[in-house]
């Protein structure tokens, strides 16, 4: 995602954020920093906050105790965090951060994109950062390979890109994993559902109807998913199959497989495909495929055609009905022609989930049923949620019958509780 400038919001450069717990870190004195750092990388073993401390008293410069300690904590995260960043990372609203320049540091914390009290030194700082921790991840950023995506321990996902492939200068965009899960009646308070649509989506799973999650980056999708994954029964096996790990559902038996990218020499790639066919034979209960978006969407199809209810996973879509065409394009890259797809979707999917970072939030939009029409899959609308408001579509009365609620339920239009009014989901995507 681009963060050159926030969306729909005024410029905040001057405008800082106030983070909890954020205490702007003094400058480290840059013969103080290359002091600790080679007398902290001279020897073998991990960089612990023991090691800095010693290795800045050792410097003999005169910091004092407080300086002495903000010495110690800047020089540890430059050496074995997110150096400047840091402090930011330690918010735990803060989904999303994105560097542009030594001065253009963006944060997300679930409302949109908002600069952030960060700077670097300059351009140097940038890309020292991007390239060590892309290093920690077991991989390589350098001229002869300009653009990484790669997982750190701590649940960051990093990705960078360098110039000239950037046009100004590295970019690093960092996702922040975190281990809250959010029950149903947590997303419900905080607006991404009324009550109608969560006891939809709870039948949904109980009945176990297989579903697409789709919607644009940063909509809620996952953390969606690894809730409705949560209310999955506690004796069902869920194998969770992710390009990058981020789902933890609340659930006794989940067993997680995540792609491998190749080795300096190309070598050793394991993708999502592989996994789906690895995972078949580890008897799930459920499939789930974090986000489809390549050729894995023909195993997957695959696999929720012989037998496996109940699974399903993520899609980028810009609406419920453009999912057919979507998951036309992904087919095609797997070498499916349109009416293997046809066939393989309409005996696979039943229902599609649409949700969407509204103006107060993060909602639930709409929800689907796939059907088979002569021109192809399609959509049927059977709620669509409009500020606030709950209203059937002409897919509501099968949709309903299929979880067992009298369609009478939602006639007309219904409008969500005052708890349920649509307020911030401070969540990731």
């Amino acid at each position: 995602m681009s963060a050159h400038s926030a969306p729909g919001r005024p410029d905040r450069g001057r405008d800082t954020p106030q983070l909890p717990g954020y205490r702007p870190r003094r400058v480290v004195d840059e013969r103080l920093l290359e002091s600790v750092r080679e007398s902290v990388i001279a020897d073998a073993g991990p960089v612990t906050p023991s090691r800095v401390a010693a290795a800045v008293q050792a410097a003999g410069m005169l910091l004092g105790t407080e300086g002495a300690l903000a010495a110690v904590d800047s020089i540890s995260a430059e050496l074995n965090g997110l150096g400047p960043l840091q402090a930011l990372a330690r918010d735990p609203s803060v989904t999303d951060i994105f560097v542009n320049g030594p001065e253009s540091v963006w944060l997300d914390r679930g409302d949109g994109l908002e600069r952030a009290p960060v700077a670097f030194s300059g351009e140097p700082q940038i890309r020292a950062l991007a390239t060590r921790l892309v290093a920690a991840g077991g991989r390589r950023l350098d001229d002869g390979c300009p653009c990484v995506d790669v997982r750190l321990d701590g649940g960051y996902r990093v990705h960078a890109v360098l110039p000239p492939i950037s046009t100004a200068g590295t970019l690093l965009s960092i996702r922040i994993r975190r281990e809250t899960v959010f029950s149903m009646d947590e997303l419900r308070r905080n607006g991404m559902f009324g009550p109608l649509v969560q006891d939809v989506l709870a039948r949904m799973v109980e009945r176990r109807l297989s579903f697409l999650i789709s919607g644009a980056t940063g909509s809620g999708k996952t953390t969606l998913l690894a809730t409705l994954l949560g209310l999955c029964h506690p004796r069902e096996r869920l194998v969770l199959i992710e390009d990058a790990s981020e789902l933890n559902p609340v659930h006794p038996h989940v067993v997680s497989l995540e792609s491998r990218h190749g080795n300096l020499e190309g070598g050793g790639a394991v993708d999502l495909g592989e996994l789906v066919r690895q995972a078949l034979r580890m008897r799930p209960d459920r499939l789930i495929v974090g986000e489809c978006r390549g050729a894995e969407v023909r195993e997957l199809l695959t696999a929720m055609n012989t037998g496996h209810t109940g699974g399903g996973g993520t899609i980028h879509a810009n609406t419920a009905a453009a999912v057919p065409a979507r998951l036309t394009a992904l087919g095609a890259l797997a070498g499916m022609g349109q009416d293997a797809v046809r066939l393989q979707v309409s005996g696979a999917l039943d229902a599609v989930i649409h949700v969407a970072r509204a103006k107060p939030g993060r909602q639930v939009l709409s929800v689907g049923v796939m059907e088979d029409k002569d021109t192809g899959p399609a959509v049927a609308v059977a709620l669509d949620v409009l500020e606030g408001e709950v209203r059937v579509g002409p897919a509501w009365p099968q949709l309903a019958a299929r979880l067992g609620l009298d369609p009478s339920v939602a006639s007309g239009t219904s409008r969500a509780s005052p708890a349920a009014r649509p307020a911030t989901v401070r969540t990731p995507r």
